[in-house]
């Protein structure tokens, strides 16, 4: 058997790749390993379960419920709640674990399961292995009283609604907003946050079917926000995706501000509170050279990291920072919470806007985004992309010709059989030269 877990949980069809004798087995597995790193041996340990609404995670659910329950943990089932809410209420009830349910932007045929520690924390690589190698391994099963007891928890939406509005002193009363919640796991807790501060909130695809989530909406399809936003004459627009840990934004004149902006407003909002001490973000090696020059000008340093949150969040732990995120709109704030949140996001950017009576497009238009061009390139050796003397010689040559005004990136993917070719330039035109040019030495020096 390969290697199961992927960057984000274990995710892919559901009941063809994803069944449901695989989430309990997991989850089994999962109890041990969690449950003896948490309080199994002391007591009898908790678990929350989320989902978000697509319809998989229905069965999906009762599975990991079964094979948690079946394992001696008692369940509290949370129902459709963001994966940051999940990660939020994990800490806030004392679990030892918990779960969500969810493959977050993509389309409704997938679904995921993410577990998560003690604390709300997402796995490493070692506690993902561990669980992986107890799979379906022999085990004493309790019986009578020492099988896990499920319950429904009815504190979820509330108390993560109540925590979201009490991160921020700041009222939103005066400013329209307009929120895409992919019908997702937003459509509740989105609206809620916002309407509690004042704010006059339009939700569009609020309504989840568990069949409609993500299906040209969210973060990934902006079209419609952009043109609500517009409709009713909207200060500004949010989009999340279908679990919520990403939030990317749409100004009043319907241009995309996307999540180095968001992360560049918040980095400066939290130097001018206080709240930057380390005078250092989180950023990964996509982020636009643009955010980091404007960092540099405003004496923030950018750490930048491997592509992936769980990258941003490991750096951020082990240096102590408190502000990191992606181009793709997953920001970490972590004095409020463990894992990036779209509806925190756009909170704290709305606040922003309140408080300084800017728009977000003013607010944006402290970083100048450098034209960027990304080409995938397929069925190649992708492992000889970082050691290649032709291909590396060549990234060297269009490094040198771009200079200061530009960047080169090259990169394996990490799911598919492609090298990613990334270039930045002052130009578009010069951009997508150098990258065509690139992908193909690449396409015919790495060829398989």
């Amino acid at each position: 058997m390969g290697r199961i877990f992927g960057t984000d949980g274990v995710r892919g069809l559901a009941n063809r790749d994803l069944t449901a004798e695989l989430a309990l087995d997991l989850s089994v597995a999962a109890a041990h390993v969690l449950g003896e790193a948490g309080a199994f041996a002391d007591q009898r340990p908790t678990a929350v379960v989320a989902r978000d609404p697509r319809a998989s995670g229905e069965f999906l659910e009762h599975a990991v419920v079964a094979g948690l329950a079946s394992a001696g943990v008692d369940v509290h089932r949370l129902g459709v709640v963001p994966t940051p809410g999940a990660a939020y209420l994990t800490a806030e009830l004392d679990a030892d674990m918990g779960v969500m349910i969810s493959a977050s932007h993509n389309a409704m045929p997938d679904n995921g399961i993410k577990f998560l520690a003690r604390g709300g924390l997402k796995l490493d690589d070692a506690l993902e292995e561990q669980i992986e190698a107890r799979l379906q391994e022999p085990w004493d099963r309790p019986t009578g009283a020492s099988v896990g007891r499920v319950g429904e928890s009815h504190v979820g939406v509330g108390t993560y609604v109540k925590h979201l509005v009490g991160t921020t002193p700041q009222r939103l009363d005066g400013l329209t907003i307009v929120l895409d919640c992919a019908n997702g796991a937003a459509f509740e807790v989105g609206p809620a946050v916002f309407e509690a501060l004042g704010a006059r909130v339009v939700a569009i695809h609020a309504e989840p079917d568990g069949l409609n989530i993500n299906d040209r909406c969210g973060s990934t399809h902006l079209s419609s926000l952009q043109a609500t936003v517009a409709a009713e004459g909207a200060d500004v627009g949010f989009a999340f995706d279908g679990d919520a840990d990403r939030c990317l934004a749409v100004d009043a004149a319907g241009e995309v501000v996307d999540g180095d902006q968001i992360l560049a407003i918040l980095a400066l909002a939290a130097q001018d509170e206080g709240r930057l001490p380390d005078a250092t973000v989180v950023a990964t090696v996509m982020s636009n050279l643009g955010f980091v020059r404007a960092m540099e000008a405003a004496g923030i340093r950018v750490l930048q990291t491997a592509v992936g949150d769980r990258y941003v969040l490991e750096a951020m732990r082990l240096g102590g920072h408190r502000l990191g995120g992606e181009q793709s709109g997953h920001v970490i704030m972590s004095d409020f919470a463990t894992t990036g949140d779209g509806v925190l996001t756009a909170l704290h950017v709305a606040a922003r806007m309140a408080a300084t009576g800017s728009s977000v497009r003013d607010l944006a238009a402290v970083m100048t985004r450098l034209p960027q061009v990304l080409v995938n390139v397929s069925d190649v050796d992708k492992a000889r992309a970082a050691t290649d003397v032709t291909v590396q010689a060549e990234v060297a040559a269009a490094s040198a010709r771009l200079g200061a005004d530009g960047r080169v990136l090259l990169r394996q993917s990490g799911t598919e059989p492609l090298v990613r070719v990334m270039v930045e330039a002052l130009s578009l035109e010069t951009a997508q030269e150098v990258a065509d040019h690139l992908a193909g030495v690449v396409r015919t020096h790495l060829a398989l």
